[in-house]
């Protein structure tokens, strides 16, 4: 039987239509990576040939051939022509303003004597207005090549610096902020004077230091908590200034390949700033915020409305931080026995632990992470102690509490697994090992430092994830120098042969995780970020060199060639 022929072409005009309809529609990528190596830190998939992004998400992650059917003439292709890609990196712990700020003040962070402190202040005064406040940071008296013969406590002492600036004062912080460096005209505004007749210090603070030499009179080294005699004469920042600190500062994380930062500290005002910044569509990196625990009027206000968690992922809020010991190169690190080179000083408890308890509490009760500083063994295991004590009040609020320490930097061997066995995340910046390394075994002595000095893979190895970074500006910001020691446990120069306590480095693999997943991990953030894995965010660093595999005596040689941030590129090396 014969089908009338206009029944037959109308029959198959409806399947082709309803067939064409139920197709669904192949998605189209705005952007296409390819041409190099790309490491994805996804478990499923250690390395790809290609991804394909649409807006600001992984759209997907696999073949080149299946990436191109993904591709049409309005999709952005970049060949990386043999370069390598990462998930964006993730600086763990830093001070976001401070950053921007280094780039504004006097920066004395390469300074190698302190000679060169007085050269660069002597050109700061050439230029600076009567009366004008002289600021500077990242001097570290024990980096210096030689060591001026005026030294109290292992310090420098004012008089070099007050003859060269009589008129204006000056402040110049050490490395680690813990420390602060003054004139005689900065300590005549805070009134600082000659240790009175009686022998009482009017001065003393709890948890800090005033130095003074035997004689009574104030060297200007001012440690810890004794900062503040000063820091309230200097004169606050001007609105105009902190947007120009902001704005460097994303600069420069673009310009290090850094897409996500955790601010480990911030006040109401430098709060106020961000939100400034992302309604103005500046917010080009994705802030991780911990709200200052010194400040506990802004605490309570945050107890009551509870974590902020932006949709948009530029800012988010829900982590508190709390400073309980100083800094080891300023001796204020808290410790269980003292100090080698100090003999019977103990560091400083720069703040009770009855109050990392309470917040401990507090942040189980209204869903906020805390983030303690602790960097001597005593502080860790006081943290820890406090820690696990909220836990056993509040056993139904811990399953997923995430609670971290801070750089944990010297830990006695007894408590190392005990951060896995608690759930404490521990936040250490390679960077430190680098830099303090040489120096830190005079202050803790070769059985201290052996046994638990920055503990990366003991840490790893007993179940806990570790989270990288560099403090910046304690440090620079150069991921590829923490990146560095985490493999090699070397200074930046190369030294020792092997690496110092080489049990204790990182894999490639471990290492890159830490400045990726890990860090996302440890902002609750694993989900959207830390991996290129299809659905997260489109945030990628791509390098000169392939640093999974080149031979370590060029990893310091690796540049970022480019950051891709929410799936735009924000940076590119000028050739």
């Amino acid at each position: 039987m014969c089908l009338n022929k206009s029944v037959f072409w109308n029959s198959a005009l409806i399947f082709l239509l309803l067939t064409a309809c139920s197709t669904p529609k192949k998605e189209s990528a705005t952007l296409l990576i390819y041409g190099g190596p790309i490491y994805t830190v996804d478990s499923t998939q250690a390395t790809v040939e290609a991804v394909a992004t649409k807006d600001n998400k992984i759209l997907f992650a696999g073949s080149l051939s299946e990436a191109r059917a993904f591709e049409n003439e309005a999709t952005q292709v970049i060949d990386l022509e043999g370069k390598t890609m990462t998930p964006g990196l993730i600086e763990g712990h830093g001070h976001f303003m401070g950053l921007g700020y280094n780039n504004l003040n006097l920066d004395l962070a390469h300074t190698t004597s302190y000679q060169e402190i007085i050269d660069a202040v002597t050109e700061s005064v050439k230029t600076a207005a009567p009366g004008e406040w002289i600021i500077g940071r990242g001097w570290h008296q024990s980096k210096w090549t030689e060591m001026p013969e005026d030294i109290v406590k292992g310090f420098q002492t004012h008089y070099r610096l007050s003859e060269i600036s009589p008129d204006n004062p000056v402040y110049l912080s050490h490395a680690s902020g813990h420390a602060g460096f003054v004139n005689a005209k900065a300590m005549d505004i805070a009134g600082i004077e000659l240790l009175p007749k009686d022998g009482i210090d009017k001065l003393e603070i709890e948890g800090g230091e005033v130095m003074r030499d035997a004689l009574g009179r104030p060297t200007g080294i001012f440690t810890e908590e004794a900062i503040s005699l000063i820091g309230k004469y200097i004169p606050e920042s001007t609105p105009e200034k902190n947007t120009k600190a902001f704005e460097l500062a994303i600069a420069a994380c673009h310009q290090n390949g850094i897409t996500g930062f955790h601010d480990a500290g911030i006040g109401r005002e430098t709060l106020a700033l961000y939100d400034q910044m992302k309604t103005a569509n500046k917010m080009n990196v994705r802030l991780y915020a911990m709200l200052g625990g010194w400040d506990k009027a802004l605490i309570s206000e945050w107890y009551e409305k509870g974590p902020l968690i932006d949709s948009h992922h530029l800012l988010t809020v829900r982590a508190i931080k709390l400073s309980c010991d100083g800094a080891l190169g300023s001796r204020g690190a808290w410790l269980l026995e003292p100090y080698s080179d100090r003999p019977g000083h103990f560091g400083h408890e720069t703040l009770p632990m009855e109050v990392v308890k309470e917040t401990a509490l507090n942040g189980l009760r209204h869903g906020f992470q805390v983030c303690s500083h602790a960097i001597g063994d005593r502080a860790n295991r006081e943290v820890l102690d406090n820690y696990e004590s909220a836990f056993a009040e509040l056993p139904g609020l811990t399953s997923d509490h995430r609670f971290r320490i801070e750089h944990a930097q010297h830990l006695n061997a007894a408590d190392i697994t005990r951060f896995a066995a608690l759930g404490v995340i521990p936040a250490m910046q390679a960077i430190h090992l680098s830099s303090d390394r040489p120096w830190a075994i005079d202050r803790l002595g070769e059985n201290r430092i052996k046994e638990g000095a920055y503990m990366w893979q003991a840490l790893l190895k007993s179940g806990i994830p570790v989270i990288n970074g560099t403090d910046v500006p304690v440090e620079p910001l150069n991921p590829i120098a923490s990146l560095y020691a985490s493999i090699s446990r070397k200074t930046l120069k190369g030294t020792p042969q092997g690496g110092y306590e080489p049990d204790q480095k990182m894999t490639r693999e471990q290492a890159l995780k830490s400045y990726t997943l890990d860090a996302a991990y440890g902002a609750f953030e694993e989900d959207i970020k830390g991996s290129i894995t299809p659905g997260k965010l489109a945030d990628f660093t791509i390098y000169s060199q392939d640093i999974m595999t080149i031979p370590e005596v060029d990893f310091l040689k690796t540049e970022i060639e480019m950051t891709i941030f929410d799936g735009q590129v924000v940076y590119t090396k000028k050739e």
